[in-house]
């Protein structure tokens, strides 16, 4: 018999957590995943919404540990090789679109453009736009737009 997956948050809101897994050596992988939640009744398993790692991680690792410290999240606690961290829905929002932003990269300068674009936005505009990347038939499209407006040498600081 084939039980119902419980919802992890009742409280209307959707649930998102970090997990952080231990790959070889000293290197992680950072993804950001969302959980059934009465706000998300499609949901039946959790979904994962982001991830990172490598080189792309490591140039933007100290400015993820300072936006994680805000949230009072320690990655380095424990020697579980796989822990999961909850996530506050903005937080979730703006990793979650840094994540699928940065992944294909490989200009640092583009990438610092970007990162500092995703980190000027309202809540909302990061919102529409992961959104967008999530639900379009070519999230890569969506992204590569994103990019361009964000790295646009004519865009007002």
């Amino acid at each position: 018999m084939k039980r119902k997956a419980e919802p992890a948050s009742t409280d209307g809101k959707p649930c998102y957590v970090l997990r952080v897994e231990r790959l070889h050596g000293s290197d992680q992988r950072f993804s950001v995943w969302q959980r059934p939640a009465a706000a998300t009744p499609h949901l039946k398993a959790p979904k994962r919404v982001a991830g990172l790692y490598g080189r792309n991680l490591a140039l933007f690792e100290s400015r993820l540990l300072r936006t994680l410290q805000a949230e009072r999240i320690d990655p380095a606690e424990g020697l579980e090789p796989q822990r999961e961290f909850p996530l506050a829905e903005e937080t979730a929002l703006r990793l979650g679109l840094i994540f699928r932003m940065l992944a294909p990269m490989r200009s640092r300068n583009k990438m610092t453009a970007c990162l500092q674009g995703i980190e000027a936005m309202h809540k909302e505009e990061a919102a529409y736009w992961l959104g967008m990347a999530l639900h379009r038939k070519h999230p890569r499209r969506v992204l590569m737009a994103l990019r361009f407006l964000l790295t646009d040498p004519k865009r007002p600081t």
